[in-house]
This record gives C-alpha cells, structure tokens and sequence, in this order.
C-alpha cells in the first residue's frame, strides 16, 4: 500500500471518532440538515474503514506467516498463506483506493446518450445503430429503463443520429466514459467483395440535469418549431405535428423531441436535452481550462477524440486511452461492457489518486 493511501485512510480513522462526536452532540441532532449530511458521511467513512481494518488483519496475517517459514513442519503450509495474504491485500487494496476516489455527485444521475454516424456513409448509420443497441442491452443488463428520445433512421437500417435516455442509479457514473470517437473495422453489408471497410460513429454521453439545478432557460433565448415525425408510428404520426425542435439561439445548440404523441410531452424532453447539452457544454468548458496543461488519461470527451476501436474480423475490442484489448468483441456488442467499463473507472481512479497525492506534497 502506497504511504498516501495508508495516511489518508488513518486520517479518515480519526474523522470517523470525530463523527461519533459530533453525531451525539445537541446542537448536531437539533440540526436535521446538519445530523443527515454527517450521518451519510459517517455511514461511508465508517465502510472505508471496514474495508481498511480488513487490510490491516491481513496484513497481521502475513507477517505471521513470515515467522512461521523459519520452522521447517510449517515453512509449506507458510507459504501458501504468504501467497493467499498477498492476494487478498491487493484486492483490499484496489478497492481502497477506487473508495478513496473523489465521486462526482453527477455520477448517480441517469444518462443522455447521444450517437452520430460518421465517417463511413451507410455503414456509419449501421454502426450508430449497433451501438444503441450495446447500451440498450448493457442498460437491461442493469436493470435500467432505456427510452428513445430522438431518432433519425438512416434509409439501409440503423441511425444518422438517436438519442438514448437511461434511467437507472449510477447511469451516468458507469456510461461517462463512453464519449468519443468511436472506430469499427468490418465488411459491411453492403461489400460485394468481402473488403474491409473503416467507418466511425461519435457517443456523447451528458448526466441529466438535477431539476433544482439545472441551467435556467430564458423564454426569449428559444426558438421552437413543431414537425411531423418520420419513420414508423402509423396514422397518427402522419397526420400531426407532435415532435418537437427547440433551438438555443445564442449557442445555437438544438434538441428534438420525436418519440410521444403528445407535442406537450416532446417538448418536456427537448427542454431536457437541451439542458443537459448546455450544461454539458459549460462543464467541458470549464474542464478544458483546468486541464489545459496536461491530457487526461481518460482523454476530454471531445467527440473528435478517438478513443475505441471494434475490429470484427479479429473479434477485437482495443481502448485506445488505456492500451486494453479484448478479444470479445461479440460479447460487448451484446451488451458485456462490464470489464471495459471497470479497467477504465480504475485508471480513472488512480489518476485522480496520483493528483490528490500531488496536491498533499
């Protein structure tokens, strides 16, 4: 264990007695704002140091385990519990420090996820179209509710540009890492000759504003034009103009709405994408700034980033950001996104680690 961790989780030790203080003290418990807020910070510092105590048993352990390796009727049964000691630390071990980790309060939110053909014509939309269907599964994998906001079907299948809304806790947490370029490598359908062909798709992934504190829209500032809706949706949507565009006039950024038969209820949701766009704006904004004299290990989000390249004629999934290659690649297009997700929350976490024990220094 790191010296930083292990004197980070001794100081939280000493704020979890200072808790058990303050927790009994009349002005706190007269205080239902104040007693809640160092209840739920009791409530966590109090696993972190389950998890901690667990480690330093553990490690106990293993230094007895070292004694015994001197008697010679041990040294063997010794060793193997050297070997299950280590184990087990570098397990507590990482998870400590992915506890440790600074969590951003959008992680629990749901999730807007937007996906755009790119480069590569028909095969793009093709492409767009099979990675709405990877978060659709991963999101039923999770048991998260997936609704389509908006969509613009391409004429061979698939989408010039879909937007997902996920709801489910922790939505945004798990999926955020999800924004960039992304870059297949296949025979299309449409190849008479077996080529292999390149194309891309862009995923932007935004958390969903909080209500009480999303971006205030000013009335004067949107332009909202109703339309009728295209694909499928028989008579009804041939007949009205339910769906709904909203545009922001001074970023002119737009959302649609496309999916009810109530216009009332497609503008709910275009206002609500909207809001997460702008908000997801300024908060790259301000991300920019704060990183612009390094590169994150996670890369900017920016969807000219490419960050994942899905290679089918060698079953391959390759993150660019973290150098991981898996050849499961039929899996994860079913929705199996669980071990990318994971490798990418841990170097995630171990960057963040690294900054914080920068910042102590």
């Amino acid at each position: 264990m790191k010296p930083f961790v292990r004197h980070t989780l001794l100081r939280q030790r000493a704020r979890l007695h200072e808790l058990d203080a303050l927790l009994c003290a009349p002005d706190v418990v007269d205080d239902i704002a104040r007693f809640r807020a160092l209840s739920r910070e009791h409530a966590d510092a109090s696993a972190l140091i389950e998890v901690f105590d667990r480690y330093l048993q553990r490690e106990a352990d293993l230094a007895t385990a070292q004694e015994w390796l001197r008697d010679a009727d041990m040294a063997d049964m010794a060793r193997d519990e050297i070997a299950l000691c280590e184990q087990d630390m570098a397990a507590l071990d990482a998870d400590l420090q992915q506890r440790l980790v600074p969590r951003d309060p959008d992680d629990d939110r749901n999730a807007f996820v937007e996906i755009r053909a790119g480069t590569g014509g028909d095969e793009s939309a093709l492409f767009a179209g099979d990675l709405a269907r990877m978060y659709t599964r991963f999101a039923e994998r999770q048991g998260w509710r997936v609704e389509v906001v908006s969509a613009s079907p391409s004429d061979l299948g698939g989408y010039k540009e879909v937007v997902l809304r996920i709801e489910g806790e922790g939505a945004f947490g798990l999926l955020r890492f999800e924004s960039g370029g992304h870059r297949v490598q296949r025979v299309p359908a449409t190849e008479t000759q077996g080529r292999i062909h390149t194309s891309a798709a862009t995923v932007a992934v935004m958390p969903e504003p909080d209500e009480a504190q999303a971006i205030q829209l000013n009335p004067a500032d949107l332009r909202i034009d109703t339309f009728r809706a295209s694909g499928a949706g028989g008579q009804h949507i041939n007949k009205t103009d339910s769906a709904v565009r909203v545009t922001h006039l001074p970023t002119g950024i737009t959302a649609e709405c496309q999916d009810g038969r109530s216009q009332h209820s497609n503008k709910a949701k275009a206002l609500q994408v909207l809001a997460a766009r702008l908000q997801e704006k300024d908060r790259s904004e301000r991300a920019a700034k704060e990183a612009a004299t390094r590169k994150g290990l996670i890369g900017s989000g920016d969807r000219s980033d490419r960050i994942r390249t899905y290679n089918f004629p060698q079953g391959r999934l390759t993150d660019h950001r973290i150098n991981l290659t898996l050849y499961k690649l039929l899996a994860v297009m079913e929705g199996e996104l669980d071990d990318v997700i994971h490798a990418l929350r841990v170097a995630r976490g171990a960057e963040l680690l690294a900054e914080l024990e920068q910042a102590a220094r």
